[in-house]
């Protein structure tokens, strides 16, 4: 018997990435505050610390700070920091930030389409008595 044949079907399921190859990209993606943080920043351009702060509402500058260097670190975010009195950093979407902008854009499609349902399927769920 070869190697295949001694494995359990167990052992396929176990890592997530390869029960669904997608879920690093999901976990880079869609973590909080990462889609707002990406969409601000492909909708205006280049941007400061603090109009970014003022556009993505809500978020704290410790969570907005956090969220930068890990997108800047995932390559999907470039700093620029600007050595004038007093200092200026910008922050602007990469190439490959930019390269997810047909993925943002099918899911706002789905959102305008679905979003109501997923409404009412909501409502209908919550007002079910046997619930």
């Amino acid at each position: 018997m070869g190697d295949n044949a001694t494995r359990t079907a167990s052992d396929t399921t176990t890592d997530p990435e390869i029960a669904c190859p997608i879920s690093p990209v999901v976990d880079i993606v869609f973590s909080r505050w990462t889609t707002p943080v990406l969409w601000t920043l492909h909708a205006h351009g280049r941007q400061r610390f603090v109009e970014l702060q003022r556009r993505v509402s809500r978020i704290t500058p410790k969570v907005l700070t956090q969220r930068l260097r890990q997108l800047e670190r995932d390559g999907l975010v470039v700093r620029t920091y600007h050595p004038e009195v007093p200092p200026r950093v910008e922050y602007e979407i990469s190439e490959l930030g930019r390269s997810l902008a047909p993925l943002f854009a099918h899911l706002s499609e789905w959102a305008a389409g679905n979003l109501d349902k997923v409404d009412r399927a909501r409502r209908e769920y919550d007002g079910d008595p046997a619930r």
